[in-house]
């Protein structure tokens, strides 16, 4: 156990060192033009970057609940395995449509600007 806290300890000591010295030899700041520039471009790109991951996240939480909810009925009914697999593909389709809608309107920012 001492073993590990004497590594961390050397860790942590050597990232101080690294970070005081990469500080050190800093480039110079931008001007208030180019920082401005900058966070323009960021802000561009940001937030459908943001858009496009929440749409991926839902279409993945949304067809997880379908699978699950069809799986919990099937073992339930098995003989309306047919009917429950129908439904389960129609879920499934709109909410694929609703994710990728939101992902071309996060491109459409994108690249339309």
């Amino acid at each position: 156990m001492k073993s590990v806290v004497r590594l961390a300890a050397i860790a942590a000591l050597f990232c101080v060192l690294a970070g005081t010295a990469s500080a050190q030899t800093a480039p110079a700041p931008f001007t208030a033009q180019q920082q401005a520039a900058i966070s323009a471009a960021s802000n561009v790109r940001t937030g459908p970057g943001i858009g496009i991951g929440l749409s991926v996240i839902g279409i993945g939480v949304g067809l997880g609940l379908i699978g699950y909810a069809a799986l919990s009925g099937v073992a339930r009914q098995p003989e309306q395995a047919g009917a429950i697999r129908g439904l389960m593909i129609l879920m499934a389709a709109l909410v694929e449509g609703a994710g990728i809608i939101g992902i071309l309107f996060s491109l459409a920012i994108v690249f339309l600007g």
